[in-house]
C-alpha cells in the first residue's frame, strides 16, 4: 500500500495523509509491541505521527507522558523522518495549575513533552 503525502498547511512539511495516533502505547500495548506499531507504520510510510502528554489514556495521572517516553526512545537516531503533533490539556499532575490552557500549564507541558521526546 503506497502512502500518499501532502503538505501540513503553509508550514513547509511534508506528512503522510495518514496519522498514526499513539493513545493506547504504554498501557493497553507495553513498549514492545508499541515499537513494532510504529515500525510498521513507518516500513508502511506514514511520518506523521499524532501524541498528547496525557497519554496513555485510561491510566491514573503517574502515567501521563508514558507514551511520549516511548516515543523518544523509538524516535532516537531518526527524528528527521517524522513530524510530530502533541497536544496539551489534561491533567498531568495534582496541582491546579496541571490542566487546562492557561500559560503555566502550557509552558510546563511543553518543556515536560521535549525532556521525553
Amino acid at each position: 500500500m503506497d502512502i500518499q503525502h501532502t503538505r501540513l498547511g503553509r508550514t513547509g512539511l511534508k506528512v503522510s495523509r495518514l496519522c498514526l495516533g499513539t493513545m493506547t502505547f504504554g498501557l493497553q500495548i507495553d513498549e514492545v509491541a508499541s515499537r513494532s506499531v510504529l515500525d510498521r507504520a513507518a516500513e508502511g510510510g506514514i511520518t506523521f505521527l499524532d501524541t498528547a502528554d496525557v497519554y496513555p489514556l485510561g491510566g491514573v495521572v503517574d502515567l501521563a507522558g508514558a507514551t511520549e517516553d516511548i516515543l523518544g526512545r523509538w524516535l532516537k537516531g531518526k527524528r528527521h523522518q517524522f513530524v510530530l503533533a502533541t497536544k496539551c490539556f489534561g491533567r498531568t499532575g495534582p496541582q491546579a495549575w496541571d490542566v487546562g490552557n492557561s500559560r503555566r500549564h502550557i509552558l510546563d507541558a511543553v518543556d515536560a513533552s521535549l525532556r521525553r521526546l
